[in-house]
């Protein structure tokens, strides 16, 4: 990565309709945290940027039943969310919104950009129109039976099952979702993006990243094999960044197009706030940028295939994604998440009854990289209990009661190590280097796995050292075991607050280290503490969850299938 002077980190927009459950957690913004964390314990130069994705007509029919604006719901949601990931420990540098005017001032400047230099088309098309509600109805508000695969439920854009893009006319006995009427078409002009223009350059531009996951090259793919048309980048509604042309009232930026530019809006919004308007332009048209868009699987053809075709289309310079690490999806229990049966476990009740790095830690182990993965109650109180208290835990509670007691709170002298000593130390520094290059590779989970695989060592290591034996027999012995020991709780601090940021600075803190943690935290370098340094106590960082209070949220999810 020497190219690159920095990294610019965005984590895909989540809609301002609810609040954000453990499925939106494990596909997007635990991973982009962890990973931004990660460049920022090297000290690396990150910006993390998103923001809440507030247009679309499940906006205004959300608004309508509850008798307030559009924009009153998404400013509503857009602190709930915000103060959620904040007590889960998800910083971003900015979160923005989409409804804001830096954001329609930017998209419709994107949009006129294409419009000038010619590269829109202008069409007249048909689009769904409902006689019952005397409106166009947005394409996701339509689902009928899919003529390709046959799957009952496609929308009216693309059949989720098998992943077709959908035209208007070909979409079997098409009815609104709302009221599940049948809708018509109705003719209306808009303007399209010619991905079929595009598609030369963007599948050789795709073909040069074999280092994508396989399921993001695979989905690209799968479009160039059926072919890219062009994408209407306008639409009839209300509720949305207006169309910045003459004699366009009633149409807006379909918001798959201007939601993307919500990054590069955040990201002029944060300069703004540094005093520097024009410093956004580093992040997004500097060559020593890298690009990385951290997103579900759902959003891979707007991050791998429309927004990079936009970002080269335009007339200025834009940095393309680097890499686009989309996750697969997590099911709850063994069940789909289901956010309109409420089945789900949503952030901010989850932090109302348990600690954030209890939820990082478990979604880290199981994240859905490759394939999807299942969240269960009984697997987070075990991977609580048996891991982050019976591992992490102890072993801090170990060493800091015997450096206390025994050694009046400071690191013990070295003495001659043996070559068991010489072996724990070399597994901190193995364990360093392959959770770095792990996580260099988007291979997070790989990297929780060899952060427990060392703390594992660290408490094999204290009992096969026996210095509750030799503080008796030989206290030189005994202080170089827990100096060694000490070296694994200033390895603890740095490396695993990528994933647990909450206990691990209170770790860091207790070490009294007068650097920061999240600017030279990494193992590397000179990196261990000297003999005499003086080491507090950092307290309980795990306690044990009893079963009651699981058997309690495993009542909650019952009751919602049962309802």
């Amino acid at each position: 990565m020497s190219e690159f002077q920095r990294t610019l980190v965005t984590a895909a927009l989540p809609y301002a309709n609810g609040p954000i459950h453990l499925g939106h957690l494990a596909g997007v913004y635990v991973p982009a945290d962890i990973y931004v964390r990660f460049k920022r314990l090297h000290g690396d130069e990150v910006l993390f940027i998103c923001g809440s994705d507030e247009h679309g007509v499940p906006i205004t029919l959300a608004a309508e039943k509850e008798g307030i604006t559009p924009k009153q719901l998404v400013d509503r949601n857009y602190t709930m969310m915000k103060e959620s990931f904040e007590k889960l420990g998800v910083l971003f540098d900015n979160y923005s919104q989409t409804s804001r005017p830096i954001h329609h001032e930017t998209s419709q400047a994107f949009f006129l950009d294409l419009y000038e230099q010619g590269i829109l088309k202008r069409k007249t098309t048909l689009q769904f129109y409902s006689e019952r509600a005397q409106r166009f109805l947005p394409d996701r508000y339509v689902e009928g039976t899919c003529p390709y695969c046959g799957a009952e439920g496609a929308r009216g854009d693309q059949c989720e099952a098998c992943g077709s893009q959908m035209e208007p006319d070909k979409l079997i006995e098409p009815h609104s979702v709302v009221d599940g009427t049948p809708v018509g078409l109705k003719e209306s002009d808009h303007w399209f993006l010619p991905m079929g223009d595009m598609q030369p350059y963007l599948q050789q531009w795709i073909e040069g990243h074999e280092n994508w996951r396989e399921n993001v090259l695979n989905y690209c793919r799968g479009w160039f094999e059926r072919g890219l048309g062009d994408r209407a980048v306008t639409r009839d509604l209300d509720w949305g960044v207006p169309v910045p042309l003459p004699d366009h009232d009633g149409k807006v930026l379909y918001v798959w197009f201007e939601a993307p530019i919500g990054y590069i809006s955040a990201t002029r919004e944060w300069a703004q706030r540094q005093g520097d308007p024009e410093m956004w332009r580093r992040w997004w048209q500097d060559e020593g940028t890298r690009l990385i868009h951290f997103i579900g699987k759902d959003n891979i053809v707007f991050h791998a295939l429309l927004f990079p075709a936009m970002l080269h289309a335009h007339s200025e310079p834009y940095v393309l994604p680097d890499n686009v690490p989309a996750n697969e999806f997590l099911n709850l229990e063994g069940r789909k998440l289901s956010t309109s049966r409420g089945y789900a476990v949503w952030l901010p009740e989850y932090l109302e009854r348990f600690e954030p790095d209890s939820l990082r830690y478990c979604l880290a182990r199981n994240l859905p990289e490759s394939r999807d993965t299942n969240f269960t109650w009984d697997d987070f109180q075990a991977r609580h209990n048996n891991e982050l208290a019976d591992v992490i835990g102890n072993f801090v509670n170990r060493t800091v009661t015997f450096v206390t007691r025994y050694f009046d709170g400071k690191v013990p002298p070295r003495g001659e190590l043996n070559d068991n000593d010489r072996q724990a130390l070399a597994a901190i520094e193995e364990a360093a280097e392959r959770s770095r290059e792990q996580m260099e590779s988007f291979q997070l989970r790989a990297a929780a796995e060899t952060l427990l695989l060392m703390s594992k060592r660290a408490n094999q290591y204290f009992d096969e050292e026996q210095p509750w034996s030799t503080r008796k027999s030989d206290m030189a012995r005994c202080g170089t075991t827990l100096y060694v020991c000490s070296q694994f709780l200033r390895a603890f601090a740095g490396l695993w607050a990528m994933i647990l940021p909450f206990s691990m600075q209170k770790l860091w803190d207790a070490l009294n280290l007068d650097e920061e943690l999240w600017q030279h935290g990494w193992v590397r370098g000179d990196w261990m503490l000297s003999e005499g340094h003086p080491i507090g106590n950092p307290g309980i960082l795990f306690t044990k969850i009893d079963d009651e209070r699981i058997e309690a949220e495993k009542k909650r999810l019952e009751a919602v299938l049962e309802a």
